[in-house]
């Protein structure tokens, strides 16, 4: 039960204003009681998804949306108890939803990469065209079972895995199943290629080499795993560049050997979000504002664009918050910052 309210919790963050959430709350210990009752009967059945499609700026996506109850904190469950098991498993160099090891991990590693000038002379940038819904169940069950070896959680696991095609981008547990599928990749590229400046974030992976020539020979071999042990396929828009004429654009930023900048993508949004900020700021909440800008200040403190920052964080930006701040007696964030 200590696990089921935990999931319950952490499920919930940032989303008490839900209907579905609210309705849990009121009434949580009949809902949890019979919540672990289904996982301790091996009675749990998947829900029905909610599946719509959304537009991105450079993709666009099918969605599948569960339920809050009993499904989302199921998954908050599993993660919860095997989380520490499957994170054992992954190379110190993936990124994509472990805590502790997000984009901004990535960033400082690739930083670290790019150091040394003759070792990352050239880049090798790939990504698996249409991974989740190519990830296949019958190999992901066959991974998942290398380290567990539980029945029931095995049952329940696999009941979510053959829920929808592929593995349903917008589960919780997404993420982590395409963590552990290209786990076996991501240590065929680290211990057998022999790649040392090797980085992935979900299906967008990088490989640094002094060598152009070894980096062909990288993607070859990559090619050829792929699609013989997990039956996926590598989009034909793989690139292999020089590092030192050309940025790396990785994980929402420009690398290049002395410096690094934001991704023009993310510029345009802020500077549009700013312009809003400074049209409409007394008919938006206080707390969307300085949520904002202290979003993007996350973005631009790991990156060398402070002149930037600077030149849209003007005074009269500052001036807002200042007053928002001090109308409604909170902190002002922006104080703090130095640039």
């Amino acid at each position: 039960m200590d696990n089921i309210e935990l999931a319950h919790k952490n499920a919930r963050r940032d989303k008490k204003h839900y209907p579905a959430v609210m309705r849990v709350d009121r009434n949580k210990g009949t809902y949890l009681s019979s919540l672990q009752e289904m996982l301790k009967s091996e009675s749990f059945v998947n829900s029905e998804y909610t599946v719509f499609f959304k537009r991105g700026l450079t993709k666009d996506r099918w969605i599948y949306k569960l339920p809050y109850y009993p499904d989302r904190i199921v998954h908050h469950c599993i993660v919860q108890v095997l989380d520490p098991i499957w994170r054992k498993n992954l190379i110190r160099d993936t990124y994509s939803a472990i805590p502790g090891r997000g984009i901004h991990d990535g960033v400082c590693r690739m930083k670290g990469f790019l150091a040394d000038k003759d070792a990352s002379r050239y880049c090798l940038k790939m990504d698996i065209a249409k991974f989740y819904p190519s990830i296949s169940h019958d190999i992901l069950k066959k991974l998942l079972r290398a380290k567990i070896k539980c029945k029931p959680t095995l049952n329940l696991l696999d009941k979510i895995i053959d829920s929808g095609p592929g593995v349903p981008i917008g589960n919780y547990l997404s993420q982590y199943f395409g963590n552990l599928f290209l786990s076996p990749f991501d240590h065929f590229m680290k211990e057998e290629v022999g790649c040392k400046r090797y980085s992935r974030y979900c299906d967008d992976i990088v490989v640094l080499n002094s060598s152009k020539k070894l980096l062909h020979d990288t993607n070859m071999y990559a090619h050829e795993y792929l699609k013989n042990n997990l039956d996926l396929n590598v989009k034909n828009n793989y690139q292999i560049f020089p590092t030192f004429t050309r940025g790396l654009d990785y994980l929402g930023y420009i690398f290049y050997e002395n410096y690094t900048l934001i991704r023009k993508r993310i510029v345009k949004q802020f500077k549009k979000k700013v312009k809003k900020i400074k049209t409409d700021c007394y008919k938006m909440p206080v707390t969307q504002i300085i949520n904002t800008i202290m979003s993007y200040y996350g973005w631009f403190k790991h990156a060398d664009a402070w002149n930037l920052w600077n030149r849209y964080i003007d005074n009269d930006v500052k001036f807002i918050i200042s007053t928002i701040c001090h109308n409604n007696q909170i902190k002002n964030p922006l104080r703090r910052i130095t640039c």
